[in-house]
């Protein structure tokens, strides 16, 4: 299928947009080529900053292929925002379903169309303290294996300089100006997984095979070698309240080796003591 008609809610976006990244942002854009002319394809993208969905969005948008994303349904509800992801052909998650092949089946559909569709297989911002990705989730790996369609690698790096993960106040950092970098890799090569039963396992294998491929592309853009293994969020929280959980129990054993000890029972009278007490009372009856 040939390249997607942008319309007009798209164009509208671009115009809102682009003028502000392109004044303020410097821009480092590279392997616009793995970025298929035709067909549908799934493009597969870091986080790590609220701004780097924009960054990417102008990347893919000047490839002429231009990305649908995954968002919450209700955001489609009301208001402008709903006006425009609907307008801009963004892509319902129903979050409440419990099937996630019927979660992803307008990603489906859109890609079967030949569609471009974006996910962060994150999920949410990365939580290494690097900001390497970390193990992502399997919504990109389910539709991927649906529809065999090509899965390209995105990497992006700089936005977090402009606007840090998790900082307390959520503002801009203009100066010095920033570069927005963002690089597509190759095809990721799931061939081998194409026939094979979609279980949990298969599916976490091909996630593995995916973020190992953005990672790769992003340590060419960091210009650092690749992390040994990725970020384990859910290891991490579970470290961290295991270590709550013992540093508890050393306070409260270190606060009763502390406590004053009670006052000690009064000693039992000795046996010799009675046995004086019953001689000198028998003597005391006997003189009565």
């Amino acid at each position: 299928m040939s390249r997607r008609r942008i319309g007009f809610w798209y164009r509208l976006a671009a115009v809102i947009c682009k003028p502000p990244l392109l004044v303020l942002f410097k821009r480092d854009w590279r392997g616009m080529e793995h970025i298929p002319a035709d067909g549908g394809f799934i493009t597969a993208v870091n986080h790590n900053s609220y701004l780097d969905p924009l960054s990417y969005a102008h990347y893919q948008y000047n490839t002429g292929r231009v990305p649908r994303f995954l968002a919450k349904a209700g955001l489609f509800k009301s208001g402008f925002v709903g006006l425009m992801m609907r307008g801009t052909g963004q892509i319902p998650v129903y979050r409440e379903t419990t099937d996630a092949a019927t979660a992803f089946r307008a990603a489906v559909g859109a890609i079967e169309k030949g569609e471009c569709v974006a996910f962060y297989p994150e999920g949410t911002l990365t939580r290494d303290p690097e900001l390497w990705p970390m193990q992502g989730k399997t919504g990109a790996a389910r539709v991927a294996l649906l529809t065999k369609a090509p899965v390209i690698p995105v990497a992006q790096w700089g936005a977090h300089e402009a606007m840090p993960p998790y900082a307390k106040e959520k503002k801009l950092r203009l100066l010095p100006r920033k570069t927005l970098r963002v690089q597509a890799g190759p095809p990721v090569d799931l061939s081998a997984f194409y026939e094979q039963e979609p279980t949990a396992e298969v599916l976490r294998a091909v996630t593995e095979v995916i973020m190992a491929a953005i990672t790769e592309e992003l340590a060419v853009l960091r210009g650092e070698p690749v992390p040994g293994e990725p970020y384990d969020w859910r290891k991490a929280i579970a470290r961290e309240r295991r270590a709550a959980r013992e540093a508890t129990r050393a306070g409260r054993g270190a606060a009763a080796a502390t406590a004053p000890a009670e006052p000690a029972a009064a000693p039992e009278p000795a046996v010799g003591s009675q046995q004086a007490r019953s001689t000198q009372q028998a003597q005391e009856d006997e003189s009565k």
